[in-house]
Protein backbone atom coordinates (compact mmCIF):
# COMPACT_ATOMS: atom_id res chain seq x y z
CA UNK A 1 0.00 0.00 0.00
CA UNK A 2 1.25 3.49 -0.82
CA UNK A 3 0.92 5.87 2.12
CA UNK A 4 2.04 9.39 2.96
CA UNK A 5 3.37 10.29 6.39
CA UNK A 6 3.80 13.86 7.57
CA UNK A 7 6.86 14.61 9.68
CA UNK A 8 7.38 17.73 11.77
CA UNK A 9 9.81 18.97 14.40
CA UNK A 10 10.80 22.20 16.09
CA UNK A 11 13.05 21.02 18.93
CA UNK A 12 16.52 19.50 19.34
CA UNK A 13 17.86 19.95 15.79
CA UNK A 14 14.62 19.54 13.80
CA UNK A 15 16.32 18.62 10.51
CA UNK A 16 18.16 15.77 12.23
CA UNK A 17 14.98 14.68 14.02
CA UNK A 18 13.23 14.32 10.65
CA UNK A 19 16.20 12.49 9.16
CA UNK A 20 16.26 10.09 12.15
CA UNK A 21 12.51 9.46 11.87
CA UNK A 22 12.78 8.73 8.13
CA UNK A 23 15.61 6.27 8.80
CA UNK A 24 13.55 4.63 11.55
CA UNK A 25 10.57 4.30 9.20
CA UNK A 26 12.74 2.83 6.48
CA UNK A 27 14.33 0.31 8.85
CA UNK A 28 10.91 -0.93 10.00
CA UNK A 29 9.88 -4.35 8.71
CA UNK A 30 7.21 -4.01 5.98
CA UNK A 31 7.82 -0.26 5.51
CA UNK A 32 9.92 1.15 2.67
CA UNK A 33 10.43 4.89 2.27
CA UNK A 34 10.27 5.40 -1.51
CA UNK A 35 10.34 9.19 -1.65
CA UNK A 36 10.78 12.20 0.60
CA UNK A 37 9.72 15.78 -0.05
CA UNK A 38 11.94 18.78 0.47
CA UNK A 39 12.04 20.26 3.93
CA UNK A 40 9.75 23.22 4.61
CA UNK A 41 9.79 25.78 7.41
CA UNK A 42 6.59 27.24 8.84
CA UNK A 43 5.48 29.12 11.95
CA UNK A 44 3.51 27.33 14.70
CA UNK A 45 -0.15 26.97 13.71
CA UNK A 46 -1.38 28.51 16.97
CA UNK A 47 0.89 31.61 16.87
CA UNK A 48 2.43 30.60 20.20
CA UNK A 49 5.95 31.53 21.26
CA UNK A 50 7.90 28.52 20.04
CA UNK A 51 10.43 27.90 17.28
CA UNK A 52 9.32 27.52 13.66
CA UNK A 53 8.66 23.98 12.48
CA UNK A 54 10.50 21.97 9.90
CA UNK A 55 8.17 19.64 7.97
CA UNK A 56 8.35 17.04 5.22
CA UNK A 57 6.26 14.25 3.75
CA UNK A 58 7.52 10.69 3.35
CA UNK A 59 5.98 8.45 0.72
CA UNK A 60 6.10 4.84 1.88
CA UNK A 61 5.17 1.41 0.59
CA UNK A 62 3.88 -0.79 3.38
CA UNK A 63 2.22 -4.09 4.08
CA UNK A 64 1.13 -2.85 7.50
CA UNK A 65 -2.49 -2.00 8.24
CA UNK A 66 -3.25 1.65 8.99
CA UNK A 67 -3.34 0.95 12.75
CA UNK A 68 -0.09 -1.01 12.63
CA UNK A 69 1.52 1.89 10.77
CA UNK A 70 0.14 4.30 13.39
CA UNK A 71 1.77 2.23 16.16
CA UNK A 72 5.09 2.33 14.27
CA UNK A 73 4.82 6.11 14.02
CA UNK A 74 4.00 6.45 17.70
CA UNK A 75 6.94 4.22 18.67
CA UNK A 76 9.30 6.39 16.60
CA UNK A 77 7.93 9.46 18.39
CA UNK A 78 8.55 7.77 21.75
CA UNK A 79 12.05 6.70 20.72
CA UNK A 80 12.82 10.31 19.77
CA UNK A 81 11.57 11.56 23.15
CA UNK A 82 8.32 13.19 22.01
CA UNK A 83 6.55 14.78 24.98
CA UNK A 84 2.83 15.56 24.72
CA UNK A 85 2.32 18.50 27.10
CA UNK A 86 -0.25 20.50 25.15
CA UNK A 87 -2.01 20.42 21.79
CA UNK A 88 0.16 21.97 19.08
CA UNK A 89 3.02 22.34 21.55
CA UNK A 90 6.69 22.22 20.65
CA UNK A 91 7.95 18.72 19.87
CA UNK A 92 11.03 16.77 18.94
CA UNK A 93 9.11 14.85 16.28
CA UNK A 94 5.58 14.32 15.07
CA UNK A 95 4.53 11.65 12.57
CA UNK A 96 1.03 11.69 11.11
CA UNK A 97 -0.45 9.32 8.56
CA UNK A 98 -1.87 11.72 6.00
CA UNK A 99 -3.08 9.30 3.31
CA UNK A 100 -3.19 5.50 3.19
CA UNK A 101 -3.88 4.40 -0.39
CA UNK A 102 -7.50 5.18 -1.23
CA UNK A 103 -8.72 4.04 2.17
CA UNK A 104 -10.85 6.15 4.45
CA UNK A 105 -10.43 5.36 8.14
CA UNK A 106 -12.53 6.82 10.94
CA UNK A 107 -11.86 5.26 14.31
CA UNK A 108 -11.18 6.49 17.82
CA UNK A 109 -7.43 6.06 17.27
CA UNK A 110 -7.04 7.19 13.66
CA UNK A 111 -8.69 9.29 10.96
CA UNK A 112 -7.45 9.07 7.35
CA UNK A 113 -7.20 11.20 5.32
CA UNK A 114 -5.77 13.37 8.09
CA UNK A 115 -8.67 15.59 9.24
CA UNK A 116 -6.68 18.86 9.19
CA UNK A 117 -4.62 18.31 6.05
CA UNK A 118 -6.71 20.66 3.90
CA UNK A 119 -5.85 23.53 6.27
CA UNK A 120 -2.10 22.99 6.35
CA UNK A 121 0.24 24.26 3.65
CA UNK A 122 3.09 22.32 5.29
CA UNK A 123 1.18 19.14 4.36
CA UNK A 124 -0.36 20.06 0.99
CA UNK A 125 2.69 21.67 -0.65
CA UNK A 126 5.10 18.79 0.08
CA UNK A 127 2.41 16.29 -0.99
CA UNK A 128 2.04 18.10 -4.31
CA UNK A 129 5.82 18.10 -4.69
CA UNK A 130 5.79 14.30 -4.44
CA UNK A 131 2.65 13.72 -6.53
CA UNK A 132 1.34 16.78 -8.37
CA UNK A 133 -1.76 14.97 -9.67
CA UNK A 134 -2.58 13.29 -6.36
CA UNK A 135 -6.25 12.65 -5.66
CA UNK A 136 -6.98 12.64 -1.95
CA UNK A 137 -9.78 10.26 -0.95
CA UNK A 138 -12.99 12.19 -0.15
CA UNK A 139 -11.25 15.60 -0.48
CA UNK A 140 -10.35 15.69 -4.18
CA UNK A 141 -7.28 16.86 -6.08
CA UNK A 142 -4.23 18.20 -4.32
CA UNK A 143 -4.19 21.16 -6.73
CA UNK A 144 -7.75 22.16 -5.77
CA UNK A 145 -6.96 21.82 -2.06
CA UNK A 146 -3.94 24.10 -2.42
CA UNK A 147 -5.99 26.63 -4.36
CA UNK A 148 -8.63 26.67 -1.60
CA UNK A 149 -5.96 27.16 1.06
CA UNK A 150 -5.40 30.82 0.21
CA UNK A 151 -2.42 32.65 1.70
CA UNK A 152 0.09 30.79 3.83
CA UNK A 153 3.54 31.12 5.34
CA UNK A 154 5.83 28.37 4.14
CA UNK A 155 9.48 28.43 3.13
CA UNK A 156 11.11 25.64 1.14
CA UNK A 157 14.57 24.87 2.55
Amino acid sequence: MLAYIGLGSNLNNPKQQIKDAVMALHSTKDVEVVNLSSLYQSPPIDDSKQPDYINAIAQVNTHLTPLELLYVCQQIETDQHRVREKKWGARTIDLDIIIYGVQVVASKQLIIPHPEMMNRAFVLIPLAELEEDLKVPVLGSIKALIKELGEFELKKL
